[in-house]
């Protein structure tokens, strides 16, 4: 542990910038990783009745279900269903609108992620620039003799680096990662939000058909 620290108390006041990157890196790596599982956003529950739905008194329960979860999938379903009365059009609006929204709550905290991939190599950069300056400064007053005063800008400016590097590179695997699963989960919802829709404008039609036949 001694050496740990030691280690990143050589690498300058750069260090505390890039641990706040790896803390945020890392922060959203774990939530990600619990809340982009599949059967988390497509919810098993609501596949099945969504599936098995056949005629428009089946919509009370399907509702029922969707109210009892959270999250985009749920949300999408619940909103198809409550305005199932509305023109095919209306209905498909609706529905992409409310998957615009629920896109940005899959994809909250990427941007986080996207921006550490981006800016730990570059601080880690930074304090490389730092500590090569400070062994210039070690030069110009003491001359190049003086290995021992040039080896702290030497490990300030390797140090950093390495750090930087070692936080940007998960961050952006992480992140192309996420991103990709967040996009294929997104599809997931577009397909389920067309069999919504197909279905839902089926009941209409045939509730209209069932009404017309009443009247005559």
């Amino acid at each position: 542990m001694e050496h740990v620290l030691e280690f990143f108390g050589k690498g300058g006041f750069i260090i505390y910038p890039l641990l706040l990157c790896s803390i945020a890196a890392l922060a959203i790596v774990i939530e990600k990783s619990i809340f982009l599982r599949r059967k988390k956003v497509i919810i098993p529950e609501i596949v099945n009745i969504l599936c098995n739905i056949r005629s428009s008194a089946d919509i009370g329960l399907a509702l029922s279900i969707c109210e009892k979860h959270k999250g985009p999938f749920a949300n999408i379903v619940r909103i198809g269903l409550e305005n199932r009365h509305l023109p095919k059009e209306d209905i498909k609006e609706t529905l992409s609108d409310q998957g615009r929204q629920e896109v940005r709550y899959l994809e909250r905290g990427l941007v986080i992620l996207e921006t550490v991939a981006g800016i730990a190599p570059l601080l880690g950069l930074l304090g490389t620039v730092v500590g090569i300056l400070k062994v210039f400064n070690v030069i110009s007053t003491m001359g190049v003799g003086q290995a021992t005063a040039m080896a702290g800008g030497i490990s300030e400016a390797l140090i950093t680096t390495i750090i930087g590097l070692s936080i940007g590179i998960p961050a952006v695997v992480g992140y192309n990662y996420f991103i990709n699963k967040a996009d294929g989960l997104i599809l997931e919802i577009e397909k389920y939000s067309s069999l919504l829709l197909k279905k839902v404008t089926s009941f209409n039609a045939g509730d209209k058909g069932e009404e017309i036949n009443r009247k005559g």
